[in-house]
């Protein structure tokens, strides 16, 4: 499997299901889909803002579900195989993405895993096996999130100084270099992580020591 980000802003994510999977993946599509639930209970949950309907579908229906919703990427989150099936084989027949969170193996073309994530904004991690060992996933988010500290900070630094640097037309070579040097700085690395960064101080430097006052540029 190759690893994809997918901008969902103004789309739709149906989800089947209203167990702890489905509210899981509710939460985590809701931060920029519409997310809409479908699911006979939803108990004490956070669905992180969605639509939640009641109701059962059979495997019959599903395909009336996803006609009348028109999603970018339906959820397969019941505990009966069979209406996952149908949400599985309704999601292929008109190409749509489908995470079916019942299985890890033998999926279908348009399948997709949701992989655990580290988020750093606008830096994002992303961690699969393939649906194969999730533990491994929530291991090693726990490791890299230590690891991003900073990274969103340092990310929106770079383009900032990258923009400022461009409009000086300092040529394409020279301007990844300074970029580059500010992105292995470790010093830098230690200001933004200390959590009171002065990132116009840091381009004023790469600026100052770029075009010195009265001289050429270096």
């Amino acid at each position: 499997m190759i690893p994809l980000l997918h901008d969902f802003t103004d789309a739709t994510v149906l989800i089947f299901g209203g167990g702890s999977v489905g509210a899981r993946k509710a939460r985590r599509f809701a931060r920029e889909a519409d997310v809409v639930v479908v699911g006979p209970v939803f108990g004490d949950r956070s669905f992180g803002g969605a639509d939640l309907i009641r109701a059962t579908p059979s495997p019959d229906e599903i395909e009336e579900w996803l006609e009348r919703t028109s999603p970018a990427l339906v959820v397969a989150a019941t505990d009966d195989e069979r209406v996952n099936d149908a949400v599985s084989e309704a999601a292929d027949d008109r190409s749509i993405l489908c995470n079916r969170t019942d299985r890890a193996g033998g999926r279908r073309p348009r399948s997709v895993v949701v992989p655990a994530t580290v988020r750093e904004d606008p830096v994002v991690v992303s961690i699969s096996t393939g649906g194969t060992a999730p533990a491994v996933s929530k291991y090693l988010r726990r490791e890299l999130e230590e690891t991003l500290a900073g990274a969103g900070e340092m990310a929106t630094l770079c383009g900032e100084l990258r923009e400022v640097l461009k409009a000086r037309d300092v040529e394409p070579d020279r301007r990844r270099k300074l970029v580059t040097d500010v992105a292995n700085s470790p010093e830098v690395w230690t200001a933004l992580r200390s959590g009171v960064p002065n990132d116009r101080q840091v381009i004023e430097d790469v600026l100052g020591e770029e075009f010195p006052a009265g001289g050429e540029r270096t």
